[in-house]
């Protein structure tokens, strides 16, 4: 372990013993070099990464100090509202879409969006790559790009699987129109109508949409929100319902932020392997870690070819320009035939942009300021849900992403909530979406992803005193009885 990785781990066992608590002033770069005789160079890599777990925060000219809300609101314990292993057939594509309709006013606070503000891409740049790109482009290439995609851009996504550790050629990848078509291609090549799906719960409220459309049953497995899946509960889910295919998000998960261990994505992965069960991972938020280095996806495990890894430039880097892969495994033939005979290709401008851009250069630069202006809007997040939001409330704190999963104080209702907000000109994600069997009615997610100001600072100061005006009625209907 580097020194400046003991550093910081002594002072953040500091800060969940209790030892230092919220709002302390941590000591001066320079007081800490003196006293501990290291570098200056040393303390400020500790206080960084300290601040990239989201332990403690700079203030400009005054130095750094433990985060608010680290203490007082710890993650939330797995739900009491875990549902049950009981098949399900799901039916929530109304809910969904009544929420995904309240979020495409700009004159709404999108604290309810699943996507991170357009602002913090670099857009203006790949549309100058756009423009080189198609200059140059044969006519006759154009067949060039049908599936499985442009070459160079299967490629550049090689590359980075290799920085990563895992070797991965070009043919096993597969450019689609966003994770969204990888995953749903993903789950048409391993499953037929009837079939059984395992997923997590709660889940990501697209999976369940597909589900629906295809008209498959779901077997939903409690998720904790630090450490992710209950795999002593998938383990039972499997022998009771025998699921074709398992669909996860092992980074980051929406709506939950957790993170699945190296050693618990290893034992997933051996225990799907095990029973013949393919996975299709969702991984859209990896790149979006607030640590030293990018978690491994499960596909790191996969000696069998059954994990199909789906990935997407939209979260990363370049929304709405709908560029995703999967490295399919096994499937991959499958995978590539069904996108020929439904979509055929992504748009070969957006390709081409993309594989330009990484070619170039910088898009890991463009991703350290990313996860910066995500890590930073974290905190202030958590802080004004502390200041804002009355007693018994309770959110998670995850390591990257762009999402916190707020459990609400006994008596309020998440569908309620979203309804109330949304006359007031705010979006929220109710709980209830996340669930094939509508569970979770007292939790929310919120969206981190925009650029903090005071529209949305006054936006959770608003669903904090509607939050408080249920809550209140709800204490006052108990006393009353």
């Amino acid at each position: 372990m580097k020194l400046y990785e003991q550093l910081a781990n002594e002072i953040a066992s500091s800060i969940q013993s209790g030892v230092l608590k919220r709002g302390d002033k941590l000591p001066s770069v320079r007081q800490a070099s003196l006293h501990r005789t290291i570098s200056q160079a040393t303390v400020f890599q500790a206080y960084y990464l300290l601040e990239a777990r989201g332990l403690i925060v700079a203030r400009e000219r005054s130095g750094y100090y433990v985060a608010a809300g680290i203490i007082n609101m710890p993650n939330t314990p797995a739900p009491a509202s875990s549902p049950s292993l009981a098949l399900t057939d799901v039916d929530v594509s109304e809910l969904v879409f009544e929420v995904l309709e309240s979020i495409r006013s700009k004159a709404v606070v999108p604290l309810g969006s699943a996507f991170p503000s357009p602002l913090l891409f670099p857009l203006a740049r790949l549309g100058r790559m756009m423009a080189s790109a198609m200059k140059d482009l044969d006519p006759w290439s154009s067949l060039d790009h049908i599936s499985p995609g442009d070459a160079e851009l299967r490629r550049q996504i090689a590359l980075r699987y290799l920085i990563d550790g895992l070797h991965v050629t070009s043919d096993e990848i597969v450019i689609t129109n966003g994770a969204l078509e990888a995953l749903n291609l993903c789950l048409t090549a391993t499953t037929r109508p009837g079939d059984t799906v395992l997923i997590e719960s709660p889940t990501f409220y697209a999976a369940l949409q597909s589900i629906e459309r295809i008209g498959l049953k779901a077997v939903e497995v409690p998720s904790h929100p630090k450490d992710g899946i209950d795999l002593v509960a998938m383990e039972q889910a499997i022998r009771a319902h025998k699921p074709k295919v398992c669909w996860l998000m092992t980074n980051f998960q929406n709506p939950l932020g957790s993170l699945l261990s190296n050693e618990k994505k290893q034992a997933l992965v051996s225990k799907l392997t095990e029973h013949n069960i393919p996975l299709i991972e969702d991984d859209v938020y990896g790149e979006l870690y607030f640590g030293e280095q990018r978690p491994m996806p499960a596909k790191a495990f996969d000696h069998a070819g059954l994990v199909m890894h789906c990935g997407s430039f939209s979260k990363s880097l370049a929304p709405g320009y709908r560029v995703g892969w999967v490295v399919a495994g096994r499937f991959a033939k499958q995978v590539e035939r069904l996108k020929l005979t439904t979509t055929i290709s992504a748009s070969v401008p957006a390709q081409l942009a993309i594989a330009k851009y990484l070619q170039k250069g910088g898009y890991d630069q463009h991703l350290q300021s990313l996860r910066h202006v995500l890590m930073v809007n974290q905190i202030k997040f958590v802080e004004a849900v502390e200041r804002y939001f009355p007693k018994g409330t309770h959110l998670t704190v995850p390591q990257g992403g762009y999402f916190l999963w707020v459990k609400l104080p006994d008596g309020v209702n998440a569908l309620a909530l979203h309804r109330q907000s949304l006359n007031l000109g705010i979006s929220i994600a109710p709980g209830p979406i996340f669930s094939g069997q509508q569970s979770f009615q007292d939790y929310i997610r919120l969206n981190y992803g925009h650029v903090w100001d005071s529209k949305i600072e006054h936006a959770l100061a608003t669903l904090g005193q509607l939050i408080s005006t249920q809550q209140q009625a709800f204490v006052a209907s108990k006393t009353s009885i």
